[in-house]
């Protein structure tokens, strides 16, 4: 049996859920809807810096790494030419947030990706809604940095 005051509580809180929900769903509307050209990248080496500097942690010397960070869950994020990030939320093809098969397929890939772009304290977000192109891997920098990190060839894979 429930008194009049629950039910008006509860009335409240569910009110409340539904309100932020749709509130929610009209922020979603308000981002940007863009276009941009950029290379797939590995977000934890990229900015941590733990692999090299920006130039070595991209492109084919770093591609078998941003195939293990993307496989291991680590976000992707989207290099503009320019040096900007966009950290991917989502792509097409997954009901996962920008992880499984459709992450690794792309990593280090150079993409043209339309989608919805938004900006919250400095930090750019886009949820990637179609591929439109797909360069594949465009930066063959590994003769110049080597496979970075270099353990990701195996012994046996080197000339002597």
């Amino acid at each position: 049996m429930t008194r009049c005051g629950d039910t008006k509580r509860i009335g409240a809180a569910l009110a409340a859920m539904l309100s932020a929900g749709f509130a929610a769903g009209a922020s979603a509307q308000d981002g940007e809807r863009i276009t941009v050209e950029g290379e797939i990248i590995d977000t934890w080496c990229y900015y941590s810096g733990v692999m090299g500097g920006p130039d070595a942690v991209v492109g084919s010397a770093h591609h078998t790494c941003a195939l293990w960070c993307s496989a291991g869950g680590i976000p992707v994020g989207l290099l503009t030419p320019e040096g900007e990030v966009y950290m991917v939320l989502k792509l097409p093809g997954t009901d996962q947030l920008a992880g499984g098969d459709t992450a690794l397929n792309l990593a280090s890939h150079t993409v043209t990706a339309e989608g919805l772009a938004y900006e919250r304290d400095g930090l750019r977000y886009i949820l990637v809604e179609t591929v439109v192109s797909d360069q594949d891997i465009t930066n063959l920098n590994h003769e110049d940095y080597g496979v970075v990190p270099g353990f990701a060839i195996p012994d046996d894979a080197v000339e002597q």
